[in-house]
C-alpha cells in the first residue's frame, strides 16, 4: 500500500462533503491491511480522529504495528496517536504501556517539557504510566530551572490526578514543587493558584505561602466573580474541604463562605442494593446517603468494631459510644476512578477514601462492572467477603444474617 492512500482518506475526512460514509472508508483500509506500512498504521489514528470513527478493529491493528516498531518513531506522531485515541475514546494497554516503555527507555534523549506533553496526554487517556513518571519525578527534582508557571501547573495536575505519590522520591519531588510554587507567587495568576493548591490537596499537602496567598479575600472574590465560576467553586470546596479534614492544623479555623455545590442525586448500584438486601436483610443498611462535605457513599453499613457482626440501624443508634461501633461505607465505582488497567485509584478516589477514614469509616470499593456480571447468589457472596473482617469470616459461627 502507498502513503497516497493514506493522504486519501485524510482527502475524505469531512465525509459529510464528500459523501463517503465513514465505515466504507474504514472497511477499504481494513481490505488493504496487509499492504500497511508502519507509517501508514502511525497516520491511521489520525485518519480516523479527522473522520470521528471509531474503527476498534483498524485501530488494533494499527496499534500492534506501531508497538512492534515504536523504536525511532517521532515525536510529534506519538503526540498524534495520543490525541487521536484520546479523541476517539480508544484505550489500548499494549500501545500506551508501549509507547511509554520506549520513551523510558530512551529517556535522556527527550526534553522535558516533550516528555511532560506526554505525560499530560497520558492523564487525559487516565493511564498511569509507572515508569516514566518516576524518571520524570526524578529529572524534575534535580533539574526545577526547567519549572515556570504553565509547566508547574501541568505536573501538578498529572500527578495529583493519576495519585502517583507512592514512591520514595515523592517527599523531594512534591518539595521541589512546593518551592518552585512560591517562587512563582509574585506573578501566578489566581485561576493557576487555585489549580495547583487543588492540585496539592488532592495529594494531601498543603504549602503554607500559597495556600495563605489563596485564602487571601481578594482572590476569593476574585475566583467566585470570573472565569469558570463553577469551577472554582468546585475546587474552592475541596480546598475548604481538605483544610478542615486533613493534617492541616494552621488551617483549621479558616471558614470560606463559598456558594454551596449542586447537588447530584446519587443513584446507587440497583444489583448491589439487592444483594445486600439478600446477603443482610432490610434494616442492616442505609443507602444513598449523603455526609458532610458535600461527600455521597452509595450504602452504609454499621458494625461491631470487629466487623463481625452487622448491628440493625436502630441498635447502633441507641449504642452511646461511637468506638462501639464500626461504620463501613460501600462506594460502588466505575472503571473511571480508576487508573486504565489498574485497581489503583485516581485522585479524586484516593481522596475520597481518606476523607471517609477521617470521618471513622472503613472504606469499601465495589467495582460496578464486577458485580454486574455476576448472578444474584455470587453477587451476594463477594459483597459478603468485602464486608466481613478476614478474621469473621474464618469463624465457623459468625452470624452472617445470609438469605442465600
Amino acid at each position: 500500500m502507498s502513503f497516497n492512500f493514506v493522504n486519501y482518506f485524510r482527502g475524505n475526512g469531512a465525509m459529510q462533503e464528500c459523501g463517503c460514509p465513514s465505515s466504507r472508508v474504514a472497511m477499504k483500509a481494513l481490505k488493504q491491511l496487509d499492504q500497511f506500512s508502519v507509517l501508514n498504521s502511525q497516520h491511521m489514528f489520525e485518519v480516523l480522529a479527522a473522520m470521528n470513527y471509531r474503527s476498534v478493529i483498524l485501530l488494533n491493528e494499527c496499534s500492534a504495528m506501531v508497538t512492534s516498531n515504536i523504536h525511532g518513531c517521532p515525536l510529534k506522531i506519538l503526540i498524534n496517536i495520543l490525541q487521536s485515541c484520546r479523541d476517539l475514546r480508544y484505550h489500548n494497554m499494549d500501545l500506551f504501556k508501549g509507547i511509554a516503555d520506549y520513551v523510558a527507555t530512551t529517556f535522556d534523549i527527550w526534553k522535558l517539557k516533550q516528555v511532560l506533553f506526554l505525560l499530560i496526554l497520558f492523564e487525559n487517556l487516565g493511564f498511569r504510566p509507572v515508569g516514566l513518571m518516576d524518571l520524570f519525578m526524578k529529572k524534575a527534582a534535580d533539574e526545577p530551572g526547567f519549572l515556570n508557571v504553565k509547566s508547574l501547573v501541568s505536573i501538578l495536575n498529572v500527578y495529583s490526578s493519576l495519585n502517583h505519590l507512592d514512591t520514595c522520591q515523592a517527599h523531594e519531588f512534591l518539595d521541589v514543587m512546593t518551592n518552585a510554587l512560591t517562587g512563582s507567587l509574585h506573578h501566578i495568576s489566581s485561576e493557576n493558584l487555585l489549580n495547583a493548591v487543588c492540585s496539592f490537596c488532592l495529594m494531601n499537602r498543603f504549602p503554607l505561602a500559597p495556600v495563605n496567598q489563596l485564602l487571601q479575600k481578594d482572590i476569593i472574590n476574585e475566583l467566585l466573580t470570573s472565569g469558570d465560576v463553577e469551577r472554582n467553586v468546585h475546587k474552592l470546596h475541596i480546598l475548604a474541604t481538605c483544610l478542615k479534614l486533613d493534617d492541616a492544623p494552621y488551617h483549621k479555623d479558616i471558614h470560606l463562605a463559598l456558594p454551596k455545590p449542586p447537588l447530584t442525586p446519587l443513584q446507587p448500584n440497583a444489583k448491589a442494593g439487592e444483594a445486600l438486601s439478600s446477603l443482610l436483610g432490610e434494616g442492616y443498611f442505609s443507602k444513598s446517603v449523603q455526609l458532610p462535605h458535600n461527600y455521597y457513599i452509595d450504602f452504609e453499613i454499621r458494625m461491631d468494631t470487629n466487623r463481625s457482626q452487622v448491628l440493625p440501624f436502630s441498635d447502633a443508634d441507641v449504642v452511646t459510644s461511637a468506638t462501639d461501633i464500626q461504620r463501613v461505607a460501600v462506594l460502588c465505582v466505575p472503571k473511571s476512578t480508576y487508573c486504565l488497567g489498574s485497581t489503583h485509584p485516581r485522585g479524586f478516589l484516593a481522596m475520597k477514601m481518606r476523607h471517609l477514614k477521617v470521618m471513622g469509616f472503613h472504606v469499601i470499593l465495589v467495582n460496578n462492572w464486577e458485580v454486574e456480571k455476576l448472578e444474584m447468589k455470587d453477587a451476594a457472596t463477594f459483597l459478603k467477603t468485602k464486608i466481613y473482617s478476614t478474621e469473621a469470616l474464618s469463624t465457623a459461627d459468625v452470624n452472617l444474617q445470609s438469605t442465600c
